[in-house]
């Protein structure tokens, strides 16, 4: 009996008028189904098609910018053009899927940026190829609508396992992608036909979306509460989970406000996580990403000139690592367990983790100890971009989700912009200028995460508020 209360207490909104119309949804005493399953899965296949539409066209877009007489300078500036939008347009776009809802807003984030690669493959000038970039710049956030929606589906206690195995349906794309665009483009005209199948793939996406069973995800999340109750997991958690049901009704309705209103929630929102406690995860989350941008600036060359070996080795080997990141991904469900869904404690072992292997790479003297630190490194990289994602969420709640990722974006973004700047003073020095540097931010992003354990000492699961 208090299984079916809680049941109807924490279900779906929409049906809680007809359940107490009706007298309520008896509980059956079979164990209830595990969160949307079938929905979830569906996710995996829009993170997989996404990451696999871009890895077609982007290792292709330097070459077909110069091949309509851009300089380097130009191609230069362009290719920048796209993370500067980024970094701007993250996180207002990932605040106003909070506002608008999951569905329309991942919607039109992808139909958008088919639109973008449709004016790609019609881009025979410069101003043509500068001007496809736009649409794409501002509105391609579909990976981080989709983990916000994850955030939504699934408890707290599920979600690195959820999102590990996300990162890796879309790593399989990014691997598989690269390939397929390289043979496309061997053919006549191959840019432009690798384009229009990247637009024509989104639109399939949209497809996908549009029918991904949105009353299955509502109804399989009241079957989710009621598992959660009858096994007796925190009420604060439970609670949590009913306050996110109630957002993403609301915000669906949200839709079709005002944009003045719309923009004004946005702006309440990005100024209530601007005035939080998260500084130090968003810093942290920002000295790693430097550090790994870092660590594979140079890759390619300073094997070259430390071992000798050819480029293609060193395509071999970031390939390499890239799968063996997709299966770390796969096997962070008993990583987490093993650590007792402690976030934090599994962030702050992969981070020093990462610290050893880059400062491993620095001073190898063999290319086996490279291919031994970038095996591991593949491993704590992923785990660690999970974590500090499932830290963000857990630190600042749940209710505004898609500004957080969004935030979490931005800062990355400006690791992007950062990055490449101090790779290139580094190697002034040394090959291992990069790196040494990497092992630097890296040890300050663990120092900091030491200094602040106080703060989620509860075993990760403590939200603080502004």
């Amino acid at each position: 009996a208090a299984g079916t209360a809680q049941a109807r207490r924490y279900g779906r909104m929409d049906e809680e008028e007809e359940e107490e119309g009706g007298g309520g949804r008896r509980a059956t005493g079979s164990p209830a189904s595990p969160p949307p399953a079938r929905f979830v899965r569906c996710l995996y296949a829009v993170g997989f098609l996404d990451l696999f539409g871009v890895s077609m066209v982007v290792p292709l877009m330097n070459h077909h910018i110069k091949s309509l007489g851009a300089s380097h300078t130009v191609a230069g500036i362009i290719g920048s053009l796209y993370g500067v939008m980024q970094l701007f347009s993250s996180t207002f776009v990932g605040c106003w899927s909070d506002i608008v809802g999951r569905r329309y807003s991942l919607l039109a984030c992808i139909l958008l940026s088919a639109l973008g690669y449709f004016l790609l493959g019609n881009s025979t000038t410069v101003f043509l190829f500068a001007l496809s970039r736009v649409p794409v710049g501002v509105f391609k956030h579909t990976l981080s609508i989709s983990k916000a929606l994850l955030s939504d589906l699934v408890s707290e206690r599920d979600r690195p396992l959820v999102m590990g195995r996300f990162n890796a349906a879309s790593g399989v794309g990014f691997i598989l992608g690269p390939v397929v665009g390289g043979y496309l483009a061997e053919l006549e005209g191959g840019f432009y036909q690798t384009s229009f199948i990247c637009a024509s793939i989104f639109l399939l996406n949209g497809g996908l979306v549009w029918m991904l069973p949105w009353s299955e995800e509502n109804s399989s999340n009241r079957d989710h509460y009621e598992d959660k109750g009858t096994n007796s997991f925190s009420a604060k958690s439970n609670h949590d989970l009913h306050l996110k049901s109630a957002t993403s009704r609301d915000a669906t309705n949200s839709f079709f406000q005002s944009p003045w209103i719309q923009v004004a929630a946005m702006l309440k929102k990005i100024k209530g996580i601007a005035c939080s406690n998260l500084w130090d995860v968003f810093l942290v989350r920002f000295l790693m990403s430097v550090a790994i941008l870092l660590y594979y600036s140079n890759f390619t060359l300073a094997l070259e000139e430390r071992f000798g070996v050819k480029p293609l080795f060193a395509g071999y080997l970031l390939s390499y690592s890239s799968a063996l990141g997709v299966l770390a991904g796969c096997l962070l469900g008993p990583i987490t367990t093993l650590y007792g869904h402690n976030t934090y404690r599994l962030l702050l072992h992969s981070s020093t983790f990462t610290c050893m292997l880059i400062l491993l790479y620095a001073s190898a003297l063999s290319i086996w100890m490279v291919i031994l630190s970038s095996t591991f490194l593949a491993f704590s990289t992923t785990i660690g971009r999970t974590c500090i994602i499932d830290l963000e969420l857990t630190v600042g709640g749940n209710e505004a989700s898609g500004t957080l990722l969004g935030v979490g974006q931005s800062v990355t973004s400006v690791g992007r912009i950062i990055a490449p700047l101090l790779s290139g003073i580094a190697q002034e020095f040394s090959p291992c200028g990069p790196p040494g540097l990497a092992v630097g931010l890296a040890l300050l992003a663990v120092v900091i995460m030491n200094t602040n354990k106080q703060k989620y000492h509860s075993h990760g699961s403590v939200k603080l508020k502004n």
